[in-house]
């Protein structure tokens, strides 16, 4: 292979991996338990205290909540344009997972839906109009998850859209007075919508079940060595002067 043939292909292997980045398995891909609802105890727990970030902040438990899902995005809250956090020092919320499950899961609505994640808020689009029935939208819901362990922070910030996931912990309000009066709650249903409807989750254990599917990520690698090989063909190819 000429070094031009080279750069071309790995261009285009490098190209169609980062378009593909993200592919949502298909129905037939997920596991039966992804197609099962939350389970949701109520508590009557103490709050209790987190540090994170150099902030104290009270915890008060809910409910106990278990959640089996497929991640169709995601937001960090470490990203470079993510403002709210700091401005709010907001540091116990690590990650939002917006997730699908139950009928959703089960009948493939989500194959027909395009998911977005800003800050707080997970976006979902389609031309289907099929897909807005009541029993697929009670199936999706972004999550704010909150931990002030090093090493659960890492799990989160690992997974990736795709990922078949199973979340254990407890749905929480959290505050803090670090230098202002900050205060988040949590729905508790799933049947609410819009503002104030993402389950606030204080994670004791991540499990992630089925990871992504691996190819966009193989194309990748493949399109980086193609690339490099190019370059170091170019490189070497002996000089034709002009007639």
């Amino acid at each position: 292979m000429n070094h031009t043939a080279a750069l071309l292909a790995g261009l285009a292997l490098l190209v169609s991996g980062f378009v593909y980045d993200g592919h949502l398995p298909e129905r037939a891909d997920l596991l039966a338990s992804v197609r099962t609802e939350p389970l949701q105890t109520a508590v009557a727990a103490p709050a209790f205290g987190a540090h994170a970030g150099k902030v104290d902040y009270r915890v008060a438990p809910v409910a106990d909540y278990d959640i089996t899902g497929l991640v169709v995005s995601r937001h960090d809250s470490d990203t470079w344009w993510d403002w709210i956090h700091a401005a709010s020092n907001d540091h116990l919320n690590v990650v939002d997972l917006c997730m699908i499950w139950g009928a959703n899961a089960a009948d493939g609505a989500y194959e027909k839906m395009s998911f977005s994640s800003g800050q707080f808020v997970c976006y979902a689009s389609s031309k289907d109009w099929d897909v807005w029935q009541p029993q697929y939208l009670r199936a999706l819901s972004n999550n704010h998850l909150l931990t002030e362990s090093p090493a659960v922070a890492r799990q989160l910030r690992r997974v990736r859209v795709g990922d078949q996931v199973r979340l254990r912990g407890q749905l929480v309000s959290y505050s803090h007075d670090a230098g202002f009066a900050f205060t988040r709650g949590t729905s508790t249903t799933r049947e609410d919508t819009g503002n104030g409807a993402c389950e606030t989750i204080f994670v004791r254990d991540l499990e992630v079940l089925r990871t992504a599917p691996g190819w966009p990520r193989w194309l990748r690698w493949a399109g980086a060595v193609l690339l490099l090989f190019g370059l170091v063909r170019w490189y070497a190819a002996p000089h034709r002067p002009r007639d």
